[in-house]
């Protein structure tokens, strides 16, 4: 016999988790399931991350991004001082090392300002050297706001609380097919059928796909955005060159391109230590997470996108300089240099690496906030890259807000 839920979550990540966590409490009585299709929870972008907690620096305000990151940061503090999940908030500064930098800088401490941080301050090369004494530049930010977790903890605590409020989550469960009727849709996956009156798609990497399945304001949306996967490589530091670094060390981004820049972060994940990176690089594979995996599907997809070509004619230099960096060592190790000086290529080990979902819109814009649509009886979550994880229960607020309204879920 098929299974019935009021309301189905696809997708597990810290996204999907958080949503149905706001969804619980404002809605107790409500049937929910959480379909994720790996064998445990929060296997990609939220496993896969370096554990910052974001302040809300980088960000428009007014942006969705920035409000949903800096109440979602508050919220998940709370959580966590609630749940004893670890977490650190250390601070971190941004560098400028050259004089075109200094104008960036200086709106970087405005948003914050504006974001309301609390404590922002720009400062010489002599504070610099007290908070971070290996760093070099000419001028920084200190952000005292921003953290280390790891997110995965909280994805557990998510999910404990999730199931502790009566919430289902059934893993090994890939959705590969749905039949929709006015009044439900049944959701065919590899672990069984299950029929849902709603749906909400968290899928990240996958959210595009998706969203083309479940029809409606999903599929126009996978003509107005696609994700395109890009991969994070990460080196760390070996364990007799961590004193080289407090905390985090971050360089100036650039304004037109939605990464950070290579940066070092002490990682309270993990056996901890300290990771250098990551540079972006186009994934060759929606969960490409080594430079040999392939998906041939994957890169039709990407290939095939108008957008992307027309991304690629806005941003080859910079694209061109990421994959140097990937295939070169020192190429990296001078990137970082700007920053620490006396690192040596013989200082870093190889790390981990993580794949951002980044939503490419048909001009080639890398769409830089959050992107959540509404279709007949689903919602899609389009574009939740970072600070996604510091923001999750912010985000996951207003799809139940959006729930609420669109569904008429009721007590």
């Amino acid at each position: 016999m098929t299974s019935q839920y009021d309301l189905t979550i696809i997708g597990g990540g810290i996204v999907g988790l958080a949503t149905a966590l706001n969804i619980l409490h404002a809605y107790p009585r409500i049937r929910l399931l959480i379909l994720e299709k790996e064998s445990q929870l929060a296997q990609h972008q939220t496993g896969h991350n370096s554990g910052v907690i974001h302040s809300g620096l980088y960000y428009k305000p007014g942006s969705l991004k920035a409000r949903s990151c800096v109440a979602g940061r508050k919220a998940l503090i709370e959580f966590c001082d609630r749940r004893s999940v670890p977490y650190e908030i250390c601070g971190k500064i941004v560098v400028a090392t050259s004089e075109e930098e200094l104008p960036r800088l200086e709106e970087l401490c405005r948003r914050g300002s504006a974001n309301g941080l609390e404590g922002i301050e720009m400062i010489g090369p002599e504070r610099l050297k007290e908070i971070e004494p290996h760093a070099a530049g000419i001028k920084a930010l200190y952000v005292p706001q921003t953290g280390i977790i790891d997110y995965l903890k909280v994805a557990a605590a998510y999910a404990e609380e999730i199931q502790s409020a009566g919430g289902e989550i059934r893993t090994s469960s890939r959705v590969v097919g749905l039949i929709q009727s006015q009044n439900e849709s049944v959701l065919q996956t590899s672990s069984g059928d299950y029929r849902s009156k709603f749906l909400i798609n968290c899928c990240g990497l996958h959210s595009d796909q998706v969203a083309k399945m479940l029809g409606g304001g999903g599929g126009s949306a996978g003509e107005e955005h696609r994700i395109v996967p890009f991969r994070g490589e990460y080196y760390k530091l070996a364990p007799e060159k961590h004193f080289l670094v407090r905390n985090l060390i971050y360089p100036v981004p650039d304004p037109s391109f939605p990464f950070l820049g290579v940066h070092f972060t002490r990682m309270i994940k993990g056996d901890g230590g300290i990771e250098a990176g990551p540079n972006a690089v186009l994934a060759l594979a929606r969960e490409g997470y080594r430079k040999t995996d392939v998906n041939i599907g994957d890169l039709l997809q990407t290939v095939s996108f108008k957008g992307f070509w027309a991304m690629t004619g806005k941003y080859w230099q910079t694209g061109f300089g990421e994959l140097y960096r990937s295939l070169s060592k020192q190429a990296f190790v001078a990137a970082l240099q700007k920053l620490l000086p006396e690192i040596r290529s013989n200082d870093l080990v190889a790390g981990g690496s993580g794949v951002r979902a980044q939503a490419v819109s048909v001009s080639g814009a890398l769409v830089d906030d959050f992107v959540i649509k509404e279709s007949r009886n689903a919602i899609h979550v389009l574009n939740a890259p970072s600070p996604g994880a510091t923001a999750s229960l912010a985000i996951g607020q207003s799809i139940a807000a959006m729930a609420a309204k669109n569904f008429e879920l009721k007590n």
